[in-house]
């Protein structure tokens, strides 16, 4: 009894140390727009860079954005990329702009570790700029989802008048 306890042992020992400890490397995507960090830093301002390329949060209710709600869409602030439409957008009491979707194909989703535990991170589509987090709490009326956006990660496009 007591070898097969021993072998048991050393085969989950074995088992857990031949797969926990695996370096799994992701490959760096290309996106159609892609610069350089000092280029990024030359067209964006300081906070905008803290965010789109350094994956920065900024303070809630700090963004202008977040009580903007004209007819409109929201692009990326590095690209120009639509992200998302102004129809979409609601006040989720965090301090941060909140949309229940994107603009479909523009947002890239992710996972992230940062602060200890697996979220979606959204990033634009097209230059791979990070703008927020998704989470399961939005308006179970519509999609259920919370598009929690950084308002420095955008800048606000209205719509023309007729």
């Amino acid at each position: 009894m007591k070898r097969l306890f021993v072998l048991c042992f050393v085969a989950l020992v074995v088992g857990c140390a031949g797969n926990a400890q695996k370096n799994v490397k992701k490959e760096k995507k290309v996106y159609a727009v892609s610069k350089t960090n000092e280029e990024w830093k030359e067209i964006l301002t300081p906070e905008q860079y803290y965010i789109l390329r350094q994956a920065g949060t900024e303070r809630p209710y700090s963004s202008i954005l977040n009580k903007v709600y004209d007819d409109g869409t929201f692009h990326c602030a590095a690209c120009d990329t639509p992200l998302y439409e102004s129809k979409y957008k609601f006040d989720s009491g965090t301090g941060w702009p909140s949309f229940d979707r994107a603009v479909k194909g523009n947002i890239e989703k992710d996972v992230d570790y940062k602060i200890g535990y697996a979220r979606v991170e959204l990033k634009c589509g097209t230059c791979g700029g990070h703008l927020g987090h998704a989470f399961n709490d939005g308006p179970r009326e519509t999609t259920g989802w919370r598009h929690c956006i950084n308002g420095d990660a955008l800048i606000f496009v209205p719509e023309k008048t007729k």
